[in-house]
């Protein structure tokens, strides 16, 4: 790709880091393959003490690759992954990339309404999901419900030690021991898709152009839509997380995937990057900030991508349990602003560096951080990745650009950017210009060194915990309830850098406030992240001209409920 835009970041990358990458030629199994050729003793995966090499790795991938081709998977379909992070979701992902198929990634703790909305969208006809869905799954409508359900039992992936712990009590083993071994009902168990002879080496490969993911985002509308990404698009995002950290040698890293792997910054940071990389992925079904300092002190992570929440709440635990996390080299911190408060203390107990990066879905994700080094910048996001462009233009005008230091939207072009939205053409041409450009749809200012600062966002998402929830959403399940008549809801930040959930309501005559109740209700149909955290009640929600909701001033409406006017707010 020739780059045509002037560049100022580039006098401030750290040093030994390339201003422009190769972007590797042929699919991202390649780029498995080229780590267990060249390191096939190392361990490639570790889970709950039970480890992987590279080349069980490989061997594991092409025997479920084989599995699948019987199991009817072609070339071009879209086979949905509702998995947890264990090695069978590593597997699985790999596998079904070497038959030149789709990985659709799902949250494996989305209510059924969520997974059937990305359902009938992208309509895969095969699941592989975690044993505990696949009752949700096949509760699906008949024209909907996928032909072909894999059950996945992530305990048979454990170490025996914890495999033995996790026994129920005497008197409901024996009555329990069934129903843990056999699949769920009507599904496929995996250990029969991952039992077959090794794939042809001669079957057709994906190819670079092929389409290897796609990622559901609430985009820049909150209608969720979904994100395709290329073979390139990965392997590039990969290949420029590598060049970022050449202090990092290939074959000698520890990667936690504290980060679920069905979100766009773990697939790309853990799944793709850590795997060309030859490290030790060590695999956690959820953080616990318990069971990751039991590993750290076995062997601390040398690279940690996470969310602020995660930094801080590990420093914390260490630090009351006198453990040291000493050998954690480089955090990335994404998702959210990394506040200083949360960087001191961790570098100050790890000795290494904490530096905040900046990503999208539609970029596979990641488009900028900061220098691995003492030249990073507190408050920004870094500068955009190698062989990445970005443009601050005039949002009512993307082809004006903003002179240095004034705000605007920021656009970027780069290997990483996406192709489109699956079966969203409009959605598409509105975000991808004329010459490959990308609409971010966030609001930021450059310096003339070129470190970008995010200072609004055009799209009103709210991040918490790292996951983006869609206003829309949130308020559509609150007004389906009968006591309310209209609601807003919006972020309120805290401590930390994060966002929390908030509703401001308007009750419908005569209807009685409870706070309880209302959350309940939304629960119903909401995953738990989703739920407002604080809800107000309001006279009536404030509005422009033309009828549209004024979010800030909502904000304002709750900030004032919760310092004591009429409302409530929640734990």
């Amino acid at each position: 790709m020739t780059i045509d835009t002037p560049r100022p970041w580039l006098s401030s990358y750290a040093p030994n880091v390339p201003h422009d990458v190769v972007v590797p030629e042929g699919s991202l199994v390649d780029l498995v393959e080229e780590s267990a050729n060249r390191f096939p003793g190392n361990v490639a995966l570790e889970f709950f003490g039970a480890t992987t090499t590279y080349a069980q790795l490989l061997d594991q991938i092409a025997r479920a690759a084989e599995g699948l081709r019987r199991a009817g998977v072609r070339h071009g379909d879209t086979v949905a992954l509702v998995l947890p992070n264990c090695p069978q979701h590593v597997v699985a992902f790999y596998a079904v990339l070497r038959l030149g198929a789709t990985v659709v990634e799902h949250n494996p703790l989305y209510t059924p309404r969520e997974l059937r909305h990305q359902f009938e969208d992208h309509g895969a006809k095969v699941a592989i999901a975690w044993d505990k869905v696949c009752d949700t799954l096949q509760g699906f409508p008949d024209e909907l419900r996928p032909t072909t359900i894999i059950s996945v039992d992530v305990t048979r992936a454990m170490g025996l030690r914890t495999r033995l712990a996790l026994r129920l009590p005497v008197k409901r083993a024996r009555e329990s021991r069934a129903a843990l071994t056999a699949p769920a009902r009507g599904a496929t168990d995996w250990s029969a898709i991952a039992a077959t002879p090794a794939i042809d080496p001669k079957h057709p490969r994906p190819q670079a152009e092929d389409v290897a993911v796609i990622q559901y985002t609430s985009g820049t509308t909150g209608s969720p839509k979904g994100a395709m990404l290329s073979h390139a698009n990965l392997n590039a995002n990969a290949a420029q997380a590598r060049a970022w950290v050449p202090t990092i040698a290939r074959g000698t890293s520890v990667v936690y995937a504290v980060l679920p792997m069905f979100h766009a910054y773990g697939l790309t940071l853990c799944l793709t990057f850590a795997m060309s990389m030859g490290s030790r992925l060590v695999l956690f079904p959820k953080f616990d900030a318990d069971l990751v300092l039991k590993v750290v002190q076995r062997h601390p992570p040398t690279f940690l991508p996470a969310v602020p929440p995660i930094y801080a709440k590990l420093q914390r635990a260490a630090d009351s349990r006198k453990i040291s996390l000493r050998g954690i080299d480089i955090a990335i911190s994404g998702a959210m602003a990394l506040p200083e408060s949360v960087v001191v203390p961790w570098e100050e107990q790890t000795g290494g560096y904490l530096v905040e990066g900046y990503g999208l879905s539609e970029c596979s994700p990641v488009l900028m951080a900061n220098p691995v080094g003492d030249t990073r910048r507190a408050g920004t996001v870094g500068l955009p990745l190698p062989s990445t462009e970005v443009r601050v233009v005039d949002p009512d005008d993307p082809s004006r650009d903003r002179p240095i230091g004034e705000a605007g939207e920021l656009v970027v072009r780069g290997p990483q950017v996406f192709s489109g939205y699956h079966g969203k053409p409009d959605e598409t041409a509105a975000v991808l210009l004329d010459g490959g450009w990308f609409r971010t749809g966030d609001i930021v200012t450059m310096d003339e060194d070129g470190f970008i600062r995010i200072v609004d966002r055009i799209k009103e998402l709210i991040i918490t915990g790292g996951f983006n929830v869609s206003p829309t959403e949130v308020e559509d399940a609150l007004r389906g309830h009968e006591g309310v008549e209209d609601v807003s809801v919006v972020g309120i930040p805290r401590e930390g850098g994060d966002e929390e959930v908030a509703a401001a309501v308007v009750l419908a005559a005569g209807a009685r406030f409870d706070e309880g109740e209302l959350r309940a209700y939304a629960r119903s149909s909401l995953g738990a992240y989703k739920v407002p955290r604080r809800i107000v009640v309001v006279d009536e929600l404030p509005r422009s001209l033309i009828g549209k909701v004024l979010r800030r001033k909502v904000r304002e409406q709750i900030l004032g409920g919760l310092n004591g006017s009429r409302g409530a707010a929640g734990v």
